[in-house]
C-alpha cells in the first residue's frame, strides 16, 4: 500500500509538470524561482525541473506581485496604486466634478481607470447620478469613494 501511494505521488510530481510543459509547447515554464534557476536551459528535463521548483516553492505569487523572479508586475496593479493616490489627493475637487458631471479631475480619473474615450460621457453621467452613493458622508474615505465608484461599473 505504501509503495502504491509513493508511486502515485512520484507520478504526480512528474506528470503534472511535464503536461504543463507540453501544453506550453515547451517554450514557457512561467516565472518564478525555478524558471530563474533554469534560465537558458531549453531541454525538457530543465523545463520539468523549473516547473516543479516553481510549484513546490510557491513563489510565483510573490514574483508577480513584486515584479521579481522573471515575473512581470501587472499594469493594473501599478495603476491601482496610482488611482488610490489620485483619489486620496483630490477628494474635494473630485467630489465637485462628480457633482457637476464634468471637469478635469473627473476626466483624469476616467483616464486613470482606463475608461474608453467614447464611454466617458456615460461614465460621468453614471457617477453624477450616483453621487450620494459614492460620497456617502462628509467623512467618507478615499478608499470607500473608489470602492463605491468601482461597484457602479
Amino acid at each position: 500500500m505504501k509503495k502504491l501511494v509513493l508511486a502515485v505521488v512520484v507520478v504526480s510530481f512528474i506528470a503534472i509538470p511535464v503536461s504543463s510543459c507540453l501544453a506550453a509547447n515547451q517554450k514557457n515554464t512561467g516565472c518564478g524561482l525555478g524558471s530563474l534557476i533554469m534560465q537558458g536551459n531549453d531541454g525538457l528535463a530543465f523545463q520539468v525541473l523549473a516547473v516543479t521548483t516553481n510549484g513546490t516553492c510557491g513563489n510565483q505569487t510573490f514574483g508577480i506581485t513584486s515584479g521579481t523572479l522573471n515575473c512581470e508586475q501587472p499594469k493594473k496593479f501599478v495603476s491601482r496604486e496610482t488611482i488610490n493616490s489620485y483619489v486620496a489627493d483630490n477628494m474635494d475637487n473630485l467630489a465637485n466634478d462628480i457633482a457637476r458631471g464634468q471637469g478635469e479631475y473627473l476626466n483624469t480619473l476616467a483616464v486613470l481607470m482606463e475608461v474608453p474615450e467614447g464611454s466617458r460621457a456615460d461614465f460621468y453621467t453614471l457617477l453624477q447620478s450616483n453621487f450620494s452613493r459614492i460620497y456617502t458622508s462628509p467623512q467618507v474615505s478615499s478608499v470607500d469613494v473608489l470602492s463605491h465608484i468601482e461597484s457602479l461599473m
